[in-house]
This record gives structure tokens, C-alpha cells and sequence, in this order.
């Protein structure tokens, strides 16, 4: 099951970009948060689970709707419409790098050794795939600046990643996502209300709503709970193994269905930052400190 939904987020990268041809990303966007939502409610009716928030806590949810659904899921759509499937996929992987980095920064939890090396040759990674970008490092040019854009999304979601540790220590990963997407997920609708009104519903073809559907359905809603019950059952730290295949298997995805090609230091970047992935993540040894 984690395999099938590794499978899901990467070729969702391509999904979204072949989708994004005919449909502006604010108006995809409310169209898979609009399912999704729906889904995650019909998750917490199906298991009788009752959502309560405590007065403490409704601030930080905000907080938390904002940024994880919000400005995350804002900077991750209009950077996949300005960059490739493939870079995507990598610059969005990196999100593992900048908790790491963030935690160092602002937490008592250090980085260790390995770790160090992980930041080090992801960073360098990504500079390789947005130096030797068709156009160079131009942040005029629409693929670097995607590839921006993408990264600054993945700074965001680790924030997210770091300030909802506290409030799992109360509140169900299922009750919590489910919160803090009822309150993004509306307002991620509401910004494209004219994006919405504008748009010319009867061009668009089949595939791409259906785009917009599995986007919405699998890798949002399904994912989640998937990814949960892998978490439950195998642990967490073997669970987020599978995900440093994601970066691996989008870039894939998007050389095979989109014919995607980069240029020969942007493949020897996508290999540094997976690595630096990997690295990155937590685990035993000495720390810096």
C-alpha cells in the first residue's frame, strides 16, 4: 500500500502538469481540494470520530490551515505551472532537508554529522538543476523561477511539518489534516472564485478534469490515509523511507509521459539532492553540537 501511494505523489507531478495546459492552477487547485475535503469528511464520519478543538488550540490550527493548505498549496501550484514535472518533484522532496535544517536552527533537535552532508550536497543538487536550466540561473526565466517558487513551498510545508508535532501530541493525524484543511481548503476556493468564473469549462478535455480528480481523490484524501495506516503499522521511520523514492520516480514520470529532458549536470543535481535526501533524514550518530 505505501509503494502503491509513492507510485500516486510521483506521477502526480506529471498528472498535475498535463492538467495545467488547459486548466489555470487556481481553478485546479479548488477543484482537487474540493474533493478532497470531501473525501477526509467521509473518512471521519465512516470511523465515528468526533472533531473537537480546544480554545488553546484553534489558534495554532489557523496557523496551520494557512500555512500547510493555504500559501503552501499557492506556491506548489503556480510552481509547477512555471517549471518542469521533473524539477518539481525534486525541489518538493527537499522538504525533509529544511526540517532538518530549520530544526537546528530553532530547535533544541541538532543535526547530525551525516545530516550536514545531507543539506550540503542537496543544496548543491539543487543549484546544479537551476543553474543549467535552458535560460541559466535568470529567475526571469520561467523554469528557474517555478523551480523557486516550488522550493519556497517546501520551506513552507517544513515550518508546517515542525509546528504540528505539538498539537499530534493531542489531536489524531486524521482529526488534525481533516482541520486544517476545512480551513484552508475553503479559502484556496474562495482565490480562485475568478479564476473559476472565467474559466471555459466546455474546452477543457476529459483527461484533464480527470487530472484534477486523481489529484484530489489519491494523492490528496487517500494518500493521506494510506500513509497514515503505514505509519501505524510499520513505523515511522521505515514508512518515510518509501518517500525519498518520490523525487526519484517523478523525474521519471516526467521524462516518460511528458517528454520531459534536462540537461546532463541537471540529472547529476537530481541524483546530489536525492541523495542529500536521504542523508538528511534523522538517524542515530553524533551530533554537530
Amino acid at each position: 500500500m505505501l509503494m502503491f501511494i509513492v507510485l500516486v505523489w510521483a506521477l502526480n507531478f506529471s498528472v498535475i502538469k498535463y492538467s495545467l495546459d488547459e486548466i489555470d492552477p487556481l481553478s485546479f487547485n479548488a477543484f482537487r481540494f474540493a474533493l478532497g475535503i470531501m473525501l477526509m469528511w467521509a473518512a471521519v464520519w465512516l470511523r465515528g470520530l468526533r472533531i473537537r478543538i480546544a480554545r488553546k488550540d484553534f489558534g495554532k490550527i489557523l496557523l496551520l490551515g494557512l500555512l500547510g493548505n493555504l500559501i503552501y498549496q499557492m506556491l506548489f501550484i503556480i510552481g509547477m505551472d512555471r517549471t518542469f514535472a521533473s524539477n518539481a518533484a525534486v525541489m518538493l522532496g527537499t522538504i525533509p532537508v529544511w526540517i532538518a535544517v530549520f530544526s537546528h536552527l530553532f530547535t533544541p533537535q541538532k543535526m547530525y554529522r551525516t545530516q550536514a552532508i545531507g543539506v550540503f550536497a542537496a543544496f548543491a543538487g539543487v543549484a546544479l538543476i537551476m543553474a543549467f536550466g535552458e535560460q541559466g540561473l535568470d529567475f526571469r526565466a520561467e523554469s528557474v523561477l517555478g523551480d523557486a517558487i516550488i522550493l519556497s513551498g517546501a520551506m513552507v510545508f517544513a515550518v508546517y511539518t515542525l509546528l504540528s508535532r505539538s498539537l499530534l501530541e493531542t489531536y489524531s493525524p486524521l482529526t488534525l489534516a481533516t482541520m486544517v484543511m476545512t480551513i484552508g481548503g475553503p479559502l484556496l476556493i474562495l482565490v480562485a472564485i475568478p479564476s473559476l468564473i472565467r474559466l471555459d469549462y466546455q474546452s477543457i478535455s476529459l483527461l484533464s478534469y480527470s487530472g484534477a480528480a486523481y489529484s484530489g481523490v489519491f494523492a490528496i484524501a487517500l494518500a493521506y490515509l494510506i500513509w497514515n495506516f503505514g505509519i501505524k503499522n510499520v513505523g515511522a521511520i521505515r514508512t518515510a523511507t518509501y518517500q525519498n523514492l518520490v523525487p526519484v520516480l517523478g523525474v521519471l514520470f516526467g521524462l516518460i509521459f511528458l517528454g520531459e529532458k534536462l540537461h546532463i549536470l541537471q540529472y547529476l543535481g537530481c541524483l546530489l539532492t536525492v541523495a542529500g535526501i536521504i542523508l538528511s533524514r534523522p538517524k542515530r550518530g553524533r551530533s554537530l553540537s
